[in-house]
């Protein structure tokens, strides 16, 4: 009876030591991510140091924003603008999403989509 016992311990012991590999590899494995993540918006940051991309996408930006407070005429050119972008071809409206993506990062986009 006491060789069953020592059985039934041995194997449960098997299984807790298992499945504490399993979880230590998990969460090794999610560190490797988050560091790979973390390296690459490091290096995006050092390239565009120098760069002058992200002033020109905040201008592009500020432009429309701008026409608003401009009176009827602003606001016409501001709607017929958006609405010439609405008809464009969907690889030229993905296009600029992706730019602007860049510009400011996919990770900031899709932490700004993923709480609506």
């Amino acid at each position: 009876m006491l060789g069953i016992i020592n059985s039934v311990a041995g194997l449960a012991t098997a299984f807790i030591d298992g499945k504490t590999v399993v979880k230590k590899a998990e969460a090794e494995t999610k560190m490797k991510i988050a560091t790979g993540e973390i390296d690459w918006d490091i290096e995006a940051m050092k390239a565009t140091q120098n760069s002058w991309k992200d002033e020109w996408i905040t201008l592009l930006f500020s432009i429309p924003l701008i026409l608003a407070f401009c009176g009827q005429w602003g606001n016409d050119i501001v709607h017929a603008g958006f609405v010439a972008l609405e008809v464009m071809p969907d690889w030229y409206q993905y296009s600029l999403g992706g730019i602007v993506s860049a510009s400011i990062g996919m990770r900031g986009v899709s932490k700004y989509f993923g709480k609506k």
